[in-house]
Order: structure tokens, then C-alpha cells, then sequence
């Protein structure tokens, strides 16, 4: 199967909730993380708000099925308890079910980071290039 080179930072589809994010794309990470706050189990599911961009305005409210529960060491080195839900994506017209940890990523540039578990199988990482996916979709074929 040929892989699909991203770059190091690149626009992600959220079909599920209409939506495009910018990811970075973090080999250095296991698994993947989405910024959310007022994160509250209601049985087996999720309630949450997405937080699209920086604008506090700018967010999405979203129930989604637990998928699991588990301790994560985030890169500052603290542990915590998150949880993970499942989340349909497209990236380089691969579309994938990821897993994604919930977590407060406010203080971060970007709202999703996409670890080595999302990535494998499908992409290569070209760590000089930012946004690939989207500069290839606006080359035009030559005649």
C-alpha cells in the first residue's frame, strides 16, 4: 500500500461534525489529543466542549460513546486520567476511526495533535513541509 506523505502540521476533516481542524502531527506522541473542556461522564458517554480555536466563542458541544479510560503521561511529564473516544477523520483522502484523549490543550497552538498510533499503516512525515495535503489538492494537472 502507498503512503500518503504529510507534512508537519496539516488541515484535518471532521466529517462527523462538518468541521476542518489544523493538527500537528507529533511522531513523538503515542497517541492522539483533542482540546476540550467541561468534560463529564454520563454513563457511557462523553459530554464535552470542543474548542475550535482560541476565541472562547469558538466551540462545539458533543456527546460521543466512551471508549476508554487510562493513564497518560503528557509531555510535561504528569500523569493523568483521561478519557478516550473514537473519532472519524480524513487526512490526505485517507479517511480513519482515531482514538483521541480529551484533554485541556488551551495553552497549546494547536487544538488536535496527531500521535503514532493515528498515523501508522497510512502516512509518511515530511518534517520540513507544513500543510502538504492542502498544497497538493491546489496543484493543477499539467496538460
Amino acid at each position: 500500500m502507498d503512503k500518503v506523505i504529510i507534512g508537519w502540521r496539516e488541515w484535518i476533516d471532521l466529517p462527523e461534525w462538518g468541521l476542518r481542524l489544523k493538527a500537528k502531527i507529533d511522531t513523538g506522541a503515542k497517541s492522539s489529543s483533542l482540546d476540550v473542556v467541561a468534560v463529564k461522564r454520563v454513563e457511557n458517554n462523553i459530554h464535552y466542549t470542543v474548542r475550535l480555536s482560541r476565541k472562547k466563542s469558538h466551540t462545539l458541544d458533543v456527546v460521543s460513546p466512551l471508549h476508554r479510560m487510562t493513564i497518560v503521561k503528557s509531555s510535561n511529564g504528569q500523569r493523568q486520567e483521561r478519557y478516550f473516544v473514537l473519532l472519524p477523520i480524513v487526512l490526505g483522502g485517507i479517511a480513519k476511526n482515531i482514538e483521541v484523549s480529551l484533554a485541556c490543550r488551551k495553552n497549546m497552538l494547536h487544538r488536535m495533535l496527531l500521535g503514532r498510533e493515528a498515523l501508522q499503516e497510512h502516512f509518511l512525515i515530511d518534517a520540513g513541509v507544513d500543510h502538504l495535503t492542502v498544497v497538493e489538492k491546489k496543484k493543477k494537472p499539467k496538460k
